[in-house]
């Protein structure tokens, strides 16, 4: 064995016992360490010969890099849509990379098993019926990928063509959306389908909802195509959603396959106030709910669920000597795109088991009301203004100045996130170049979110300053 191999070996416990020490550390500041960082990139390491050993190599992360990470999972972080990760689910993430278990099988393991039960679980949270089929991936691109790759499979047996088989050529369909995330157009990409097979339908006067008049329309022009409507349980910009319930009724009306992306909304179902919003959720083809959002859990983790099993065998099946039947077998990479999976149910399983539903909804709940608050002190502020009302837990504005630009509020996110106090992400809404604050991390409360207000009300000033 290898030297090095061999010290660790020897010294595996102190090793383990650094780690903690500097999990800790960081634990023990986490509401001080500044959520932002700007990093210069870096001069790359050569590869040592022999190495320096773990503990040589944890003293350079300590010195290094520990300090130039940003603090993602503390509090004061509202970029994007970003969880931290529970105590719960940080042991069980530790416990994935100890066992490093192969995720893909049934009965070879205990991890598979606990992924079913999880998503047995997961279900119950966000009311969907037996009907759903439900697996792990590594994210909500991840997640549409698959939902949409069983939609186009799906449009291929409307046209008597096996895509799995035959692939795409023939193939005609449109995607219909009012708010498209991204990665749902990055998919259509990836599968061939093509960015330009979407078709924006419009939104509702000063939403991002879908308007459901103008779906319809489309729907009856297109009659002889076979459509895709992808529709929204919270968009990235404002929160919004659109109308399941109307969705769902022309779903009886015409043929479509309904795709609802839910990454961060369908965490509404925890809460009595919002889960009106997911009203017909299970008259869907196919859902997207990211873990590492509002479920804090770490990165990489999010579920598919699809109502389609037979259809995401024959788009996934792997067929090999040395793997089980596709035809006779629950085994996940017969469902999905990944043959090797780790073990990402666990951190989840950690986290529903140790505080359960009503655990959940507290944090919902409570990063709502806060995202309520920090509406109402934006609209009370002179120097901001809030561009659309709060739905659920993003709070979208702008800097309330005549000369507001792209650069002016990328300008200004980098001064908020050198003061330390508070790290936002920028956008574009309805064409204003405007502000997002997402508030999902299971310690975020008014507090922190009034922190964050001082900060953006200080650095505002000092930007005015130095404009005039």
């Amino acid at each position: 064995m290898h030297t090095q191999l061999q010290q660790d070996l020897q010294h595996l416990n102190h090793l383990l016992d650094e780690v903690k020490a500097l999990a800790r550390q960081h634990y023990d500041k986490i509401e001080q360490i500044a959520p932002g960082r700007y990093v210069e990139n870096i001069k790359h390491q050569n590869l040592s010969q022999n190495g320096i050993g773990t503990e040589a190599t944890l003293a350079y992360f300590k010195e290094n890099i520990a300090s130039k990470i940003a603090n993602s999972t503390g509090p004061n972080y509202f970029g994007f849509v970003t969880g931290g990760s529970t105590p719960a689910a940080v042991i069980g993430d530790q416990l994935v990379s100890i066992y490093d278990q192969n995720a893909f099988g049934s009965n070879d393991s205990m991890a598979p098993q606990i992924e079913h039960e999880t998503i047995h679980m997961l279900k119950q949270i966000f009311g969907l019926v037996d009907d759903f089929h439900g697996s792990f991936v590594t994210g909500a691109t991840m997640s549409n990928f698959v939902s949409l790759a069983v939609a186009r499979q799906w449009a291929g047996e409307q046209q008597h063509i096996d895509v799995s088989a035959e692939g795409t050529g023939k193939l005609k369909l449109k995607i219909a959306s009012a708010t498209a995330h991204s990665s749902l157009i990055k998919s259509l990409s990836m599968l061939g389908i093509g960015r330009n097979n979407w078709t924006r339908i419009d939104s509702l006067p000063d939403r991002e909802a879908i308007d459901c008049l103008q779906l319809e329309k489309f729907l009856d022009e297109h009659k002889h195509l076979t459509t895709i409507v992808v529709a929204n349980a919270g968009t990235v910009n404002t929160g919004d959603f659109d109308d399941l319930e109307k969705i769902s009724a022309l779903k009886e009306k015409y043929n479509f396959w309904l795709h609802i992306d839910a990454a961060f909304g369908g965490f509404a179902a925890l809460s009595e106030k919002h889960q009106h919003l997911l009203k017909g959720i299970n008259k869907a083809d196919s859902i997207t709910i990211d873990a590492h959002k509002w479920l804090n859990v770490p990165y990489d983790s999010a579920m598919q669920f699809n109502k389609h099993k037979k259809l995401l065998g024959k788009v996934f099946q792997n067929s090999a000597a040395y793997l089980s039947d596709a035809s006779m077998s629950p085994d996940f990479f017969h469902y999905g795109p990944e043959n090797s999976r780790r073990w990402r149910a666990l951190p989840a399983w950690f986290t529903l088991m140790a505080y359960g539903k009503e655990g959940h909804a507290e944090i919902v709940k409570r990063n709502c009301e806060a995202a309520k608050h920090m509406a109402t002190l934006i609209e009370a502020s002179e120097h901001f203004k809030l561009l659309a009302p709060v739905q659920l837990n993003i709070v979208c504005f702008t800097i309330n100045h005549a000369a507001t630009s792209n650069k002016m509020v990328t300008d200004f996110l980098a001064m908020i996130r050198d003061d330390g106090r508070a790290f936002f992400t920028p956008t574009v809404y309805q064409g204003k170049a405007a502000i997002r604050a997402a508030v999902s991390n299971w310690m975020t409360h008014k507090d922190h979110v009034e922190k964050a207000f001082h900060a953006l009300e200080d650095v505002y000033k000092k930007m005015s300053k130095s404009m005039s």
